[in-house]
């Protein structure tokens, strides 16, 4: 089974679907990797380190993928690689088709298998294969530090002769993977840390990592399906904005993480309640590629508005992208070596994983989610 990495041609992409390490992995276990030239570069892999690997360099993208069974990527093939594409090959990425309707029929009629990372189940046995989860947990990371850097003051309480700094104030919201590391960093860094989430289940989770749950006090149940909060009612977010509002006033730093499968981001943060923040407060707004989480976020765009200064950039894993592409490529190969041998793709159709992450199929699209474009 041949397997082809090629290079992101996403604006601002630094990261590679598979690192040199991850590679020799597949290697040993009798599959072939050709790599495009440079595709490692800007995460720091070179294509030595991939020559090392026992990989090939290829220069001429189009062999490259239409020689290929596999081909892996971070971010959805373009049209032109798609065409590329010999039918019947396996090509696996970031898709989020609920969100891309072309795509998605491109890759049915050109006949190939697409699986999509961003939809793998939360299933126990598919922990270390969810993308989402490794990349989420670099972004809450990131989050904090940018937020640090942005705010014209320190996280922790400080005493010196001059007089003694009180640590500043972190409001987040969202409690999953990227709203939980960014828990844990705040307060490894000083802060106070308060944490709304729309699932009450996470309260503990919040509080053992030193954080202050906010409750939203509500007869609505929230659904949670797959591991994901599904979208809550008008009256639930209005309550959970007169909850957190004493809050909001005093942060110095906010993270908004909140996402909802398949549709827009929630507006969280009003401009309304943007006016009411401190002078010189910061809100990264960590779901500004799907709308935004505040009112005023601006995709991969930093602005002040009301005295208040926006982090809108969307795509938070690339700016650690080597790590990002190390943790990618293992989810990768758990993901690969699940469906696959070196001869053969060997998925069952009905099994949790494949059902889950399988977008098209032999020319069909044949994810349950998108089952209506084939009626």
């Amino acid at each position: 089974m041949r397997i082809a990495v090629v290079k992101e041609t996403r604006e601002g992409e630094k990261r590679v679907a598979l690192s040199p390490s991850v590679a020799l992995q597949f290697i040993k276990k009798g599959y072939s990797c050709q790599v495009e030239s440079q595709a490692g570069y800007a995460s720091n892999f070179s294509n030595e380190a991939y020559e090392e690997a026992g990989c090939t360099i290829i220069t001429d993208k189009a062999q490259l993928i239409s020689s290929a069974d596999i081909v892996v990527k971070v971010n959805a093939l373009s049209d032109d690689e798609i065409a590329q594409l010999k039918t019947g090959a396996v090509c696996i990425s970031y898709m989020y088709h609920l969100f891309s309707p072309d795509l998605v029929k491109a890759l049915a009629a050109k006949g190939v298998s697409a699986f999509s990372m961003d939809a793998m189940p939360r299933i126990s046995r598919a922990q270390n294969m969810d993308a989402l989860s490794s990349q989420n947990n670099l972004a809450g990371y990131k989050a904090v530090i940018l937020g640090a850097d942005t705010l014209a003051k320190i996280f922790p309480l400080m005493m010196t002769a001059a007089g003694t700094i009180t640590p500043s104030r972190v409001l987040i919201f969202g409690a999953g993977v990227a709203g939980l590391q960014a828990i844990a960093t705040a307060k490894r860094l000083g802060a106070i840390v308060e944490v709304t989430d729309v699932r009450p289940e996470t309260k503990e989770q919040v509080e053992s990592l030193g954080g202050k749950y906010i409750e939203v006090k509500s007869e609505e149940t929230v659904k949670v399906e797959g591991g994901y909060a599904k979208e809550v009612s008008a009256a639930y977010l209005e309550k959970q904005k007169e909850a957190v509002n004493k809050s909001l006033a005093q942060a110095d730093l906010v993270i908004t993480t909140a996402l909802v499968a398949g549709k827009r981001a929630p507006v969280l943060i009003s401009e309304e309640q943007v006016k009411m923040m401190k002078l010189g407060s910061v809100i990264v707004d960590m779901a500004v590629e799907q709308g935004g989480n505040c009112a005023l976020s601006e995709k991969d765009k930093t602005v002040v508005k009301h005295g208040v200064t926006l982090v809108g950039i969307s795509n938070l894993p690339s700016t650690l992208a080597q790590n990002a592409s190390e943790l990618y490529a293992k989810n990768v190969f758990n993901f690969l070596t699940h469906l696959s041998t070196s001869e053969k793709m060997n998925w069952e159709l009905d099994e949790d994983i494949t059902k889950g992450t399988l977008i098209t199929h032999q020319g069909n699209i044949v994810h349950p989610s998108l089952q209506t474009a084939n009626q």
